[in-house]
């Protein structure tokens, strides 16, 4: 009995060796394939700066951009953004001197545990966007902004069902005063459906014409939608409501400068989850809802540039619990600005200029009681109010915003003398005065603009 127990400990130690053995086989395999592949990926690209010198050598865990698994050792990202993606921030003065161009090798997709990919602000100019990316299954982040790709965005990234992130917004080039030419775009957003993961989409700049109505309803599949920015990209007219409301876990939205021809989308009422509205820069028209005020999370509103309508007291009565930017400006807004504006303890930007305000600017604004706060509107940074019908004597209150940089009343009828009040923000930047009907002499504190 005691040798068959022996002879079978035997066994088992060959087995257990020859498995070790096979599966460190198999795993210094795969790293030889990968490293070949990234090398063969270097290799088609255009360095001028030598941000890849680092890829040589064995250990390609430690190579610049690379990041790998734990463990195993399976490269799981690669992370080549330009690090200077702007010529004022690039120590160069030059952004082209930190980009990578050339062409962008097959081999990649050899990379078969890839879950991160960033090319982002690179320049591969005059190439599409390569076909076999929608095989790299595994992705859950893929950026491809502004890369200087052209032509029509693959449909087969609709393969990446786990990729939770994506962003291939596009440079744009003026051709004129009035338009400009992408140089992306897509025929058919249908195949958006199958991206069942997806969390953040950025198509900024990206010409979405023939797509047509057709967006919403894609989009509005998406159940896990949390960041959706589609920014210019030649969409007009109405912005139709789907026929059911799926944007659970909507948190941002920007459809700005496109060319919706629309009333606002009262729809959007109904997801609680929104914290950022951008639709500026658009022909919105009619009323501004009054339910905006009411949504719960809601902290950036950007509705400048349209035809929208509203009374600004009976906007600014509502709770606007969160609110820290609000632009309404270039409206046609009327009415006069209540003073239960000074409830707004988180707000931080509120530009209300080029509308039909009228009245005086209230006496005295409510909230520093509420907020347990010496002065109104403790988090005001900016405050615009020019080019209006404003009337009236400037009220001291306005002094008492400690934390304002820039006050813009210019372009209004405003009266009376100018309170040394003014003087007391030692943090302001800009103060705007001009075509008023003010009188006296200057406070010392204060320069001319």
């Amino acid at each position: 009995m005691e040798r068959i127990l022996v002879f079978i400990l035997v066994i088992l130690y060959f087995i257990s060796t020859d498995i070790a053995c096979n599966g460190h086989t198999h795993i210094n395999n795969n790293v030889q394939y990968e490293q070949k592949a990234l090398i063969d990926f270097k290799n088609g690209l255009t360095d001028p700066n030598n941000r890849l010198s680092s890829w040589t050598g064995n250990n390609y865990c430690y190579w610049h951009g690379i990041g790998c698994e734990n463990g195993t050792g399976f490269v799981v990202s690669i992370d080549l953004r330009n690090p200077y993606p702007y010529p004022l921030e690039n120590e160069y003065g030059n952004q082209s001197y930190m980009n990578l161009s050339g062409v962008i090798s097959h081999s990649l997709i050899k990379i078969k545990y890839l879950k991160y990919l960033d090319l982002s602000f690179n320049s591969f100019k005059a190439i599409t966007i390569p076909q076999f990316f929608g095989s790299m299954k595994n992705l859950i982040y893929l950026n491809l902004s502004h890369c200087g790709f052209i032509g029509e965005i693959p449909s087969n990234l609709g393969n990446l069902s786990n990729l939770q992130y994506l962003d291939f917004s596009s440079k744009y080039t003026y051709h004129n005063d009035f338009g400009y030419s992408s140089d992306l775009f897509i025929q058919n957003i249908e195949w958006m459906t199958s991206l069942v993961s997806l969390k953040h989409l950025s198509a900024n700049n990206v010409n979405l014409s023939m797509v047509g109505s057709q967006w919403i309803e894609v989009l509005n599949k998406l159940p896990m939608l949390i960041e959706l920015h589609l920014h210019h990209c030649n969409l007009f007219g109405s912005i139709p409501s789907p026929s059911f409301v799926n944007f659970t876990s909507l948190s941002v939205i920007v459809i700005s400068s496109n060319g919706f021809n629309s009333t606002f989308p009262e729809w959007l009422l109904n997801v609680s989850s929104l914290v950022s509205i951008d639709m500026s820069l658009n022909i919105l028209h009619g009323r501004i809802p009054l339910g905006l005020g009411e949504l719960p999370n809601l902290q950036h509103l950007d509705l400048f540039g349209n035809y929208l309508e509203g009374n600004i007291s009976q906007l600014l009565r509502k709770s606007w619990k969160k609110i820290e930017f609000l632009n309404l400006g270039e409206n046609d807004l009327h009415g006069s600005i209540p003073s239960s504006i000074g409830n707004f303890c988180n707000l931080q930007y509120l530009y209300l200029s080029f509308n039909n305000l009228n009245g005086s600017l209230p006496e005295i604004v409510n909230g520093t009681e509420t907020w347990n706060s010496k002065s109104p509107l403790p988090n005001l940074r900016e405050l615009n109010l020019e080019y209006n019908q404003l009337m009236g004597k400037l009220p001291n209150w306005l002094g008492e915003l400690k934390n304002l940089r820039r006050l813009g009343l210019s372009h209004n009828k405003l009266e009376g003398l100018i309170p040394t009040s003014l003087c007391t923000s030692q943090r302001k930047e800009s103060l705007y005065l001009e075509w008023n009907e003010l009188n006296g002499s200057l406070p010392n504190c204060i320069g001319l603009h």
